[in-house]
């Protein structure tokens, strides 16, 4: 009587998926957007022309955040605002990044139909907590984007990398702040104020 052969059993691992990703456009990344494509669950950004998830928050991670939201907020000029985890428009690198904080021109009616472009941005930070290789890549992004002034909060290590001078290779300038150190916050070129290290780090 004959037998039915065994099917072979998937191998263990990520799946190689052998074809070319598609690179999207920003304005097809856009018009998703716009069009309701993508919901309120669908948590992602566009990076170098391709559609990313963007990690979960943790409590640790949300408080974080509000305490560099809160620090920065105090001492910021009127004429600039912040904005959490919401999008930012850098065509040079085919990306719309949401970085948990960004320091914005004007007023936030400002942006009702458009993101913010590169240009309108004095600084990003990221809060790290079990992202630092994600965040150190998106250095290279907002470099090239000629974003000013870029802050890791990296709470893993209990310290912050600040990166600065833009360039099309990446940041020219990166130091590493520890607790009992303080946090220059400029805007436009101008010093406006410092925070302590230690008052955005748990």
């Amino acid at each position: 009587m004959p037998t039915l052969a065994s099917m072979p059993t998937q191998p263990a691992g990520p799946i190689r998926i052998p074809w070319p990703l598609y690179r999207m456009t920003l304005e097809k990344y856009e018009s998703l957007i716009a069009s309701g494509f993508f919901t309120k669950r669908d948590d992602v950004q566009l990076i170098n022309g391709y559609v990313v998830t963007r990690m979960a928050e943790s409590p640790l991670h949300g408080a974080v955040l509000e305490a560099v939201r809160i620090a920065i907020g105090a001492i910021l000029l009127a004429a600039w605002h912040t904005r959490s985890q919401s999008g930012l428009r850098i065509p040079a690198q085919v990306s719309i990044p949401r970085p948990d904080l960004a320091v914005v021109r004007g007023d936030w009616r400002d942006y009702l139909t458009d993101y913010p472009d590169a240009a309108d941005v004095a600084m990003v930070a990221e809060v790290s907590v079990s992202s630092l290789d994600k965040d150190r890549a998106l250095a290279d992004i907002y470099a090239a984007g000629g974003i000013p002034v870029y802050w890791i909060v990296n709470v893993d290590d209990g310290q912050v990398e600040v990166y600065s001078d833009p360039g099309p290779s990446g940041y020219r300038s990166h130091e590493v702040l520890a607790p009992g150190h303080v946090l220059s916050v400029v805007i436009d070129g101008v010093e406006i104020g410092e925070i302590p290290v230690a008052d955005i780090l748990p």
